[in-house]
């Protein structure tokens, strides 16, 4: 039976290169997919919402709430999707130690126009902690473009009991 909880989570992207943060406090429902596999789903509030409290983010409607980002993780393996606000989208995915593939998908202005860019990234440290549950997700990467390095980021979520 797969069972699933919600829980106020802390989810920060940052760069070690560049002066680019991103912080949300919000509301994740958690799926255990089995004993080391876990799904979280956590919708991002738009920026004019995050001076409200973790209540009153886990009471508003969806159709306030900007984009779905959907994270499907395991000790050495983490894929992180987003996807909803209607021009971009993207899909990374981390394994320890490896080169993986993000792709970012960008919407044109006309029907049917769309662009995709494919990237590499190294996880230089995945690390998912906490049982039964996780409480911590930290992965540090470099992001790469054929030869070009273009730059190191760090994401790191941390989700509350």
């Amino acid at each position: 039976m797969l069972t699933h909880y919600r829980r106020p989570v802390q989810f920060s992207l940052s760069s070690f290169d560049m002066p680019m943060w991103s912080n949300v406090d919000t509301v994740a429902t958690i799926y255990k997919r089995d004993a080391q596999r876990f799904h979280l789903l956590l919708t991002e509030p738009k920026v004019a919402e995050n001076s409200l409290t973790m209540s009153e983010l886990a009471t508003l409607p969806t159709n306030q709430k900007s984009r779905l980002i959907w994270l499907e993780m395991s000790p050495n393996r983490v894929t992180m999707t987003m996807q909803g606000n209607g021009s971009y989208s993207y899909r990374h995915l981390w394994e320890k130690g490896i080169y993986g593939v993000s792709r970012y998908w960008l919407q044109g202005d006309g029907l049917g126009q769309s662009h995709q860019l494919q990237m590499r990234n190294f996880a230089l440290k995945l690390d998912l902690e906490g049982a039964p549950l996780p409480n911590l997700l930290h992965v540090d990467y470099e992001l790469w473009s054929g030869e070009t390095h273009l730059g190191r980021y760090m994401l790191h979520l941390e989700i509350q009991h």
